[in-house]
């Protein structure tokens, strides 16, 4: 690995602009820095917002995102339904009915905590190996499985007016903002769709901390020497740490097991942890009978 491969080991935070993919920004970041790049959170084209993007070795830290709340901020139409929940899809409903502020308000409670929700059929949830999105597009759209979601925190922001109010939401992995829209109008006896999407945070990472993709791109093999490429170590503040002595690091580097797993006691069998030495993570490690087993080498 070259001097330059690890100056290009850390988080990005992007604003995803309105009209890429996820995939599109990964792609634009990798041709200007030649690194190895990820992202932590599908949006929509439609949506705007926090992307985290990792580089280099970061890419191992990806999975401790994948759990992670997100918060977004979400505008709704009333009254009328598309094939894909958003503004991009086709109109395949239409209700008169416009719900009033405090009938919306008093839905809400029954979105919140531990809900059960059918994904969109256009996502990106896999099915025999092909994505709901290309099923839907083929004419052939997926009646997807209802599956529990948790929402944490949900609020009415503002009833703009009949026809639209903006929102507020925590939610976990796998929730759908589109979802919830479509869900809430049923429940106020109507229809809706999302028709803009912001993201504002995903786990630790925040917009206040996100650049533009054109800056990003600009600075390209840059990133390295500016502030906006974020330790690795900054997707790892929601798990456990433990400290590893040197003999420790290398042998995890080697893709051996170290013991004792759990010198504080508190970490549970099967739980992920982070294990460092000289203040760097040199690991991520599962607790298994005892022992950390590494799952992930740090090598940056």
């Amino acid at each position: 690995m070259t001097t330059r491969d690890r100056g290009l080991s850390g988080w990005l935070v992007i604003d995803k602009p309105e009209g890429i993919t996820s995939a599109h920004a990964v792609a634009r970041v990798k041709r200007a820095t030649g690194a190895k790049v990820g992202h932590a959170g599908t949006l929509d084209p439609l949506a705007t917002g926090v992307l985290p993007l990792a580089l280099g070795e970061a890419t191992k830290t990806m999975q401790c995102l994948a759990g992670g709340k997100k918060h977004y901020r979400f505008r709704v139409r009333w009254g009328v339904a598309t094939d894909t929940d958003d503004r991009d899809g086709a109109v395949v409903a239409e209700s008169a009915a416009r719900p009033s502020a405090e009938d919306i308000r008093a839905a809400l409670p029954a979105f919140t905590g531990r809900i059960l929700q059918r994904p969109p059929a256009y996502s990106a949830i896999k099915l025999g190996g092909r994505r709901a999105y290309d099923l839907a597009r083929a004419g052939s759209p997926p009646e997807l499985a209802v599956r529990t979601v948790e929402i944490f925190a949900l609020r009415l922001v503002s009833a703009v007016d009949p026809e639209h109010a903006e929102f507020e939401a925590v939610v976990g992995a796998g929730t759908y903002v589109r979802a919830f829209a479509r869900d809430l109008a049923q429940a106020l006896g109507t229809c809706a769709h999302v028709v803009e999407l912001r993201r504002l945070a995903v786990g630790r990472f925040t917009e206040a901390q996100a650049i533009s993709l054109d800056r990003a791109v600009t600075l390209g093999h840059s990133l390295g020497a500016s502030e906006h490429l974020l330790p690795i170590e900054t997707a790892l503040d929601d798990i456990p740490a433990l400290a590893v002595t040197a003999a420790e690091a290398a042998r995890l580097r080697h893709g051996q097991g170290v013991a004792p797993a759990c010198r504080d006691g508190g970490i549970a069998e099967g739980a992920l942890v982070g294990l460092w030495h000289a203040r760097r993570v040199v690991a991520l490690a599962r607790v298994e009978e005892g022992r950390l087993r590494p799952v992930r080498v740090i090598l940056a």
